[in-house]
């Protein structure tokens, strides 16, 4: 097989920018971008049959050994990032496919992300604006951020990041983590909690942790009961990192004062979701990593992963 007549498919480019993002003619292949979520094999043995390559944005599509028995002639997965979880690599294997990662972007693209949230959540931005649009005028009262607790789950690079700019605004850091000790929290500057503290004196909970099968549900029924009435929960991490229904039902009930999200259980969110209908949620669609300078870095590293690939002789 030539290499012009290979076939990558460039998966979930919603905006419509990866052309523009990177050189792929370099490549000389034939490159098409899809601007619609493909899902599951059966979507994707209709729409990706044809393709040696798939190119994933992090973890918007999920590849199962039903995905990879649907391909026969797909033989390299790119995806963006240090680390995925969305690939059954073990079937990747199995069926003569290569999975290779570009790495990650050194920026506070996550952080930034979460920090908009924080605040659009305690001010009320969305509201208001939506508000005034209709033809109101002030209709709340935001949460003053100086001088509030900010529980921040999970103490890596991005906890540590918000810890800085929340002690910007005049906050308080505290942190808490199933594998945090009392000892590394205080290195990075904020104060160490347990668990039941932790979620009781927050005000502002925000997630950062890595998502596993020890972590999923981390946060669940019996720690939104320990929250306050009124704290706020922003996640940017994983969906699963949350129980969603439990969630749902302390919105519902106004046993916390809100939550923004950028990730969910299910992605993207399907229509209908009950978090959708909630008004004291703010709803973004896994936007934490998209961002000018991550999308170029990201499109360009993966270019350059093909370009290796072919290198070595491609799909043989």
């Amino acid at each position: 097989m030539t290499m012009a007549r290979l076939r990558i498919a460039v998966l979930d480019d919603y905006q419509r920018v990866a052309l523009s993002l990177a050189d792929w003619e370099s490549l000389g292949c034939e490159v098409v971008p899809f601007d619609r979520h493909i899902g599951d094999a059966a979507a994707a043995a209709e729409t990706l049959a044809g393709f040696d390559a798939l190119c994933l944005m992090r973890e918007r599509q999920e590849l199962t050994r039903a995905h990879f028995a649907a391909l026969p002639r797909l033989k390299l997965v790119v995806v963006t990032g240090s680390r995925e979880s969305c690939i059954d690599h073990a079937a990747a294997r199995d069926h003569g496919v290569q999975v290779r990662l570009t790495g990650g972007t050194p920026n506070n693209g996550p952080a930034e992300m979460t920090l908009a949230l924080m605040l659009a959540l305690a001010h009320r931005i969305p509201q208001e604006d939506r508000n005034l649009r209709a033809g109101g005028w002030q209709q709340s009262v935001g949460m003053l951020l100086e001088g509030r607790v900010l529980g921040v789950l999970g103490l890596g690079k991005i906890g540590r990041k918000v810890a800085e700019l929340g002690a910007a605004l005049g906050m308080r850091s505290v942190a808490w983590s199933p594998n945090l000790t009392e000892t590394r929290a205080v290195e990075a500057g904020v104060a160490y909690l347990p668990r039941e503290r932790f979620f009781a004196e927050a005000d502002v909970i925000l997630i950062h942790m890595v998502l596993s099968e020890r972590s999923r549900h981390l946060v669940g029924a019996a720690e939104l009961a320990l929250m306050r009435a009124g704290a706020l929960l922003v996640n940017t991490s994983r969906g699963g990192l949350i129980d969603e229904a439990a969630l749902v039902a302390a919105l519902a009930e106004g046993r916390i004062g809100g939550a923004a999200l950028d990730v969910y259980e299910t992605e993207p969110l399907l229509p209908g979701h009950p978090l959708a209908a909630l008004p004291n949620t703010i709803l973004t669609p896994h936007l934490g990593f998209v961002n000018d300078v991550t999308y170029r870095m990201h499109f360009t590293r993966t270019v350059a992963t093909l370009a290796d690939w072919l290198a070595q002789g491609g799909p043989g």
